[in-house]
């Protein structure tokens, strides 16, 4: 995780996801606190296996109100997460072919 804050803190991306500094509609990371689990009996075969959490955007994010994303390294309630969006979550989580528009690719250490 540290790599990739590092990655992002580089190349200027932090402060613009910190900011929530990103054009309307465009694919972008956040962080939030997951705060619920979504159990599906049924669902999109290519989602069968697949854990759905629901993120709540941090306050300082643009994005605002809850969603649910798919859990791609082991994440658990009350725990804050790196969730990319768009394009990016279904190849981030080798699903693209699948209904997902949010995956959940790190666990937060620090902010």
């Amino acid at each position: 995780m540290r790599i990739l804050l590092d990655t992002l803190k580089k190349f200027g991306i932090w402060s613009k996801i910190r900011k929530g500094d990103f054009a309307k509609g465009t694919e972008i990371m956040i962080i939030g606190k997951v705060v619920g689990s979504i159990i599906a009996t049924r669902k999109n075969e290519r989602l069968v296996g697949q854990k759905l959490l629901v993120v709540r955007p941090l306050e300082n994010m643009k994005e605002k109100g809850e969603f649910v994303a798919i859990d791609n390294v082991g994440a658990g309630i009350g725990e804050k997460v790196l969730v990319a969006t768009g394009s990016a979550a279904r190849v981030g989580c080798e699903l693209e072919n699948a209904p997902v528009d949010a995956a959940i690719v790190g666990i937060v250490d620090e902010q």
